[in-house]
């Protein structure tokens, strides 16, 4: 199966923290801003990866192009199948190849630990997008690969077949639109109810109110079902949706896989998924000899200020091991993978360098008006709203609870919209009176 999970790296591991005691040849805690990077570029470096699928391929142009710039280097690509769990085995024996993407196990507070300091926030955040999962206490030890930009994907032909030429603007507009679309004889919506890890998309909407500090401000607030804000327009849209038979018939036997050459060839018209979707589902256009110009992306139907509003984040954080014996090698390469080797390019995905272009279908994207946005972690509130949700067990993040809204909405379990929110504000409330007491 190819998803998100498989895009540049995007781990599946909730973070858990490394006991100090088993961290075995890892180094002590930084005192400068910038690891030692001196030395010559040459040698032979390791680079750990999940990409087990581009070590073979794609991964030994890139090899070729690096050790071209640089003679009398040599690049060895590793492919971790089991990243997270293995490379995190790997961390605590001391010895983790040169280069490699950070497992998301490991806590931020313990970078400092295992990975050289790259330079200061103030420095890198000017030329890179997405440093601040990677920065603690001022210093950044990761750079991205890559981004994404969240919204739904579309099969364009058939939202125009409907009329619809141009991304709605409101829920109301989104829905009819839907309704528009069910008279050509496609599903207008295609929830992947059943292997549900497409519903946490839902969740990741909040950049559309373009408040800044939203991430904050969440778990300070004791019902957030409630008219205006955020979990009550995504969840609320998603009901709407399948309340008023815009979606698939049977939700339980949706198929992800098989998702994808319906949207592709217009059997289906739209699933909220995210930038990174959008060229898998037009390499199935081409498996299916469809057009995969037919796809594209659009933003959440809200706008604030008049305008659109995306969220973009990055994927895995790349950093130099603090155990390599050839730092100078290793900063080089990572160096040139973000700046030059073309592989956010190549995965149109959002170039780590501020300075380079977006790709293609992600310009189209902004041309339709959106803004894109990073959208800051907690800060005052971090790790407050895992709290409550593990409190309530309201998996905002997951699907059960968003299955469970797309059963009531189409009549297969008692309640309706509003019923199932005053549950979800009481549960979620309760909780977090315990947790920000």
């Amino acid at each position: 199966m190819i998803n998100r999970r498989h895009f540049l790296g995007l781990g599946t591991v909730a973070a858990l923290a490394l006991v100090t005691g088993c961290t075995g040849g890892a180094g002590s805690e930084d005192t400068g801003t910038t690891g030692d990077f001196s030395g010559e570029v040459k040698g032979s470096i390791t680079v750990l990866t999940n990409r087990t699928d581009l070590v073979d391929t794609t991964f030994k142009e890139y090899v070729a192009a690096f050790e071209a710039k640089f003679p009398g280097t040599k690049v060895t690509f590793e492919g971790v199948t089991n990243y997270d769990n293995d490379v995190t085995t790997q961390l605590s024996g001391g010895d983790y190849g040169d280069v490699l993407l950070i497992p998301s196990t490991v806590a931020l507070d313990q970078y400092g630990q295992f990975f050289e300091p790259l330079g200061t926030d103030a420095e890198l955040k000017a030329k890179y997008r997405f440093t601040s999962p990677a920065t603690y206490q001022g210093k950044v030890y990761g750079l991205s690969l890559g981004g994404i930009a969240k919204g739904f994907v579309v099969n364009k032909r058939i939202w125009a077949q409907a009329g619809v030429t141009a991304p709605p603007k409101t829920p109301e507009e989104f829905l009819a639109g839907l309704a528009a679309v069910a008279k050509t004889g496609a599903v207008p919506y295609y929830t992947n109810y059943k292997d549900a890890w497409p519903l946490g998309e839902w969740n990741s909407q909040r950049a559309v109110l373009a408040d800044p500090a939203i991430n904050d401000k969440f778990p300070a607030d004791a019902s957030p079902w409630q008219p205006g804000k955020i979990a009550y327009l995504a969840d609320g849209l998603l009901y709407d949706v399948v309340n008023r038979k815009l979606s698939e018939k049977d939700p339980l036997t949706t198929n992800w896989e098989g998702s994808k050459p319906m949207l592709a060839t217009g059997k289906t018209a739209a699933m909220l998924l995210g930038s990174w979707a959008v060229p898998q589902i037009q390499e199935a256009a081409k498996a299916a000899g469809a057009n995969p110009d037919d796809i594209g992306l659009w933003p959440f139907p809200y706008q604030t200020g008049g305008k659109f509003h995306a969220a973009i984040d990055g994927d895995k954080m790349a950093a130099v091991s603090k155990n390599s014996k050839n730092k100078a090698t290793a900063k080089a390469f990572l160096d040139w993978f973000v700046n030059d080797s073309g592989f956010a390019t190549d995965q149109q995905a959002i170039p780590p360098a501020i300075s380079q272009p977006l790709p293609a279908a992600l310009q189209a994207f902004t041309g339709t008006g959106v803004e894109l946005l990073e959208v800051p972690a907690a800060v005052t509130n971090s790790g407050k709203e895992d709290e409550i949700i593990k409190e309530s067990e309201i998996d905002l993040k997951g699907e059960i609870y968003r299955q469970k809204l797309i059963d009531i909405a189409r009549g297969a379990a008692k309640g309706d919209k509003d019923s199932y929110f005053a549950e979800l504000n009481k549960r979620w409330g309760a909780a977090q009176s315990q947790v920000m007491k």
